[in-house]
């Protein structure tokens, strides 16, 4: 998937080679356009709207490889009709489309909340008893965040379908990263550049864990119960977010700067995990992706 200034483009390769492309207007939903524009809203704002958009590419990639094996069965059972729908919409409905939109957005928010009260919890359990210092307590709780986060990003990137994943992860960074340096983009030049880019939205997750150690260990957030203790990082959470939407903007626009280029390593070293060496044609598909996009940008800017 990749984002242009007037449009988002999905590529999926079929099982018969066909590549085909879901394409979506990059409109931001009117209530939220307002919020886009004021500092530490904009990043919960933008967060929320690119998992509502994200969860509708990605269901359309799952429908294509479902339409594929609903026409895998047909032709192995010629005699059965064939499945209701599938085989006939290649699009959603709008009411498919809110759905996808809301689970997407609903599947971050459960995400952040247990990735939040969880190490909050076994911290406490662990190692409240042990010493009173409330900042080394939140350094701690940070580092367990990381070590789930770490272990959880390891264990499912060794099931197949989101090793495929990453690897498709891999091959966008290849592509924004020979475009940039002004390579045509053929399978060969992609490839020779590295799956890891500066501006993934991989070293959000690890600022989040870095700022939220900030903003816990300020003097006016503190807890005397492991309940006060969650209910304060569940209520700061889209502080948290939102200042690390603002960190890591700053940490972009800074990324050529010798020292505070290396503000935006942890992120990278995230991507180790994230991102996965891709096939030529897993390149092959980012690359069509990728000239989509530029395709339509430009039709869209030539006519408005």
């Amino acid at each position: 998937m990749f984002a242009g200034k007037h449009v988002n483009v999905t590529a999926v390769r079929r099982k018969n080679d066909e590549i085909v492309f879901y394409e979506v207007p990059r409109k931001t939903y009117r209530w939220m356009q307002p919020l886009k524009k004021i500092p530490f809203v904009r990043g919960v704002a933008g967060i929320l709207d690119s998992s509502a958009k994200g969860s509708q590419h990605l269901n359309f990639s799952m429908e294509k490889y479902a339409e594929d094996e609903a026409e895998e069965e047909q032709a192995q059972t010629a005699a059965a009709p064939p499945p209701p729908d599938i085989t006939k919409k290649s699009g959603f409905s709008a009411g498919m489309i809110v759905s996808v939109a809301v689970a997407g957005v609903l599947s971050f928010i459960a995400g952040k909340v247990i990735f939040t009260g969880v190490p909050a919890i076994l911290e406490s359990l662990l190692f409240e008893g042990l010493f009173e210092n409330k900042v080394g307590h939140n350094l701690l709780e940070g580092l367990i965040k990381i070590i789930m986060l770490l272990a959880y990003l390891y264990f499912i990137s060794l099931t197949p379908l989101i090793k495929r994943l990453f690897q498709y992860h891999g091959a966008e960074h290849k592509v924004i990263s020979a475009y940039e340096a002004g390579e045509e983009l053929t399978v060969n030049n992609v490839q020779k550049y590295s799956r890891l880019h500066y501006r993934c939205g991989s070293s959000f997750i690890i600022f989040t864990v870095i700022v939220g150690v900030v903003i816990y260990s300020l003097p006016v957030f503190t807890w005397e119960t492991i309940w006060e203790r969650v209910v304060i990082r569940l209520a700061l959470l889209p502080l948290v977010l939102g200042v690390s939407y603002e960190v890591l903007r700053i940490t972009n626009a800074m990324r050529d700067l010798p020292v505070l280029r290396y503000l935006g390593y942890p992120g990278l070293w995230l991507q180790l995990l994230t991102t996965k060496e891709p096939k030529d044609d897993q390149v092959a598909v980012s690359i069509a992706s990728f000239n989509r996009m530029r395709e339509l940008d430009r039709q869209i800017s030539q006519t408005s």
